[in-house]
């Protein structure tokens, strides 16, 4: 089975990219599966239906995950809790609406996708840790193809999720920093790890934010509107072989394939 993670899509520049080559990937690369973090999709944060429905149905990706900024726009709500292929981080409030996992079914098999959001440098959520050893354990009864988005600030809670999960789950990808990392492996678990997929989105930007602003906050120190950047943009994230049978990871591939 080839699945790929793709890292934040971060607004217009982002959504427009992932719509064009989504689709032209998947058809390249032999890809089975699509996951894509959307929580700066709107904008510089939050995720719209238009947009959710326009990524999902127009780009072909099969699960949109979220992170912190997921309530940033309150129409989603009522989405959030309807739609299956829209999961948000598993770790918050039973209260808030929808879901952090699920379980899909592709050509090749069914495949789980989990989210979750890290606490480090984060707003308080419950423990990532104990509600991915929750949640693993009932996933693994369906399917032994499991798929990890941790949105997470920090490298080292990131690449501890991965080493608690190892040999548990299929793969570990953190999302939320943009920056694309260069650890990616497969353990002797069989478990592939990325620290963090990096962006999808304009390249000429800080984070997928336009420069100047960004930057007259550094300098002046003074609170600045943000907007997300336009111009040439990338797809980064990764390309997992995973046995469909058993789960174990077989490679993971770095992309950055510009639009």
């Amino acid at each position: 089975m080839r699945v790929m993670v793709i890292g934040d899509i971060v607004g217009r520049a982002g959504r427009e990219t992932a719509c064009a080559l989504v689709p032209r990937l998947r058809r390249e690369r032999s890809v089975d599966f699509v996951v894509a973090n959307a929580e700066n999709a709107a904008g510089v944060a939050g995720l719209t239906p238009e947009i959710a429905r326009d990524l999902l149905d127009d780009a072909g990706i099969d699960v949109l995950t979220l992170g912190n900024h997921a309530w940033a726009k309150r129409e989603i709500y009522p989405m959030a809790g309807s739609e299956p292929r829209l999961l948000r981080p598993a770790n918050f409030s039973p209260e808030a609406p929808g879901r952090g996992a699920g379980i899909f079914r592709c050509a090749a098999g069914q495949v789980a996708v989990l989210n979750v959001q890290g606490r480090i440098f984060m707003d308080p959520v419950a423990d990532p840790f104990a509600t991915c050893d929750a949640l693993v354990a009932s996933l693994a009864q369906e399917t032994s193809v499991i798929i990890v988005d941790i949105h997470a600030e920090a490298t080292s809670e990131k690449q501890a999720l991965a080493w608690h999960l190892d040999g548990r789950v299929s793969a570990v990808v953190g999302t939320h920093t943009h920056v694309q990392t260069a650890d990616e492996r497969v353990t002797a678990g069989g478990t592939a790890c990325i620290t963090d997929l990096g962006m999808t989105g304009a390249v000429r930007s800080i984070l997928g934010v336009t420069p100047e602003p960004v930057l007259r906050r550094f300098i002046t120190g003074m609170p600045e509107r943000f907007e997300a950047a336009a111009g040439p943009s990338a797809l980064c994230g990764v390309l997992l072989e995973v046995e469909a049978v058993g789960g174990r990871a077989l490679s993971i591939d770095r992309l950055q394939v510009r639009a």
